[in-house]
């Protein structure tokens, strides 16, 4: 009973099944009986948990205990402290009371070459954050940036609670026995 780790690449559904031809799970994961623990959009990359263990799931992707997801954003245009104070208290969005638990600038990243490559301009400039929430709505991180002006490009989920990406490559996993992913979600959520 296995904790998948999978780097999720950009343009593949978060489930195994399509009608449209899409790329899914299954053109990466072979392991039987694995579901997603939470999603990941079609247009984003990074970290996907897959695991067997219903329970498990549910203490990973239930929004009621908050567990916080750190993701890696590559924006269009220059941020301000303005625009992360106000990622940080919290932006309305259709209706919607969007905040992030925590909104940095980082340095550029040096990640795999995506395909098909972000689009860039040469008269705006583009700059990387990282982003953590502890709710996971729809669209949430590029729904944020848009509203304060700054367009997100790039979108890459890099933790899920105790559990990074690390080096792992688009399209690559790695297996955590079940036993293991629970003691590391509890000695985390102790913290």
């Amino acid at each position: 009973m296995p904790l998948l780790l999978l780097n999720k690449p950009h343009l593949v559904l978060s489930q195994f099944t399509a009608r449209d031809g899409r790329p899914t799970l299954a053109d990466w994961v072979a392991e039987a009986g694995v579901y997603p623990a939470g999603r990941l959009d079609y247009d984003s990359e990074g970290l996907i948990l897959l695991t067997d263990d219903g329970d498990l799931q549910n203490a990973i992707a239930n929004p009621k205990r908050r567990l916080d997801k750190a993701y890696w954003v590559q924006v269009e245009g220059s941020p301000t402290p303005a625009d992360l104070a106000e990622l940080r208290a919290g932006i309305t969005s259709r209706g919607e009371r969007l905040v992030a638990a925590g909104a940095q600038q980082i340095e550029p990243l040096d990640l795999w070459p995506r395909h098909p490559p972000v689009r860039t301009r040469q008269t705006v400039a583009d700059a990387w954050l990282e982003i953590v929430l502890t709710e996971g709505r729809n669209r949430q991180v590029r729904r944020m940036t848009a509203a304060v002006g700054l367009p997100t490009l790039r979108l890459v989920r890099h933790r899920v609670g105790p559990f990074r990406l690390r080096s792992l490559q688009p399209g690559e996993h790695h297996r955590l026995e079940t036993e293991f992913a629970w003691r590391t979600l509890k000695r985390y959520r102790r913290r």
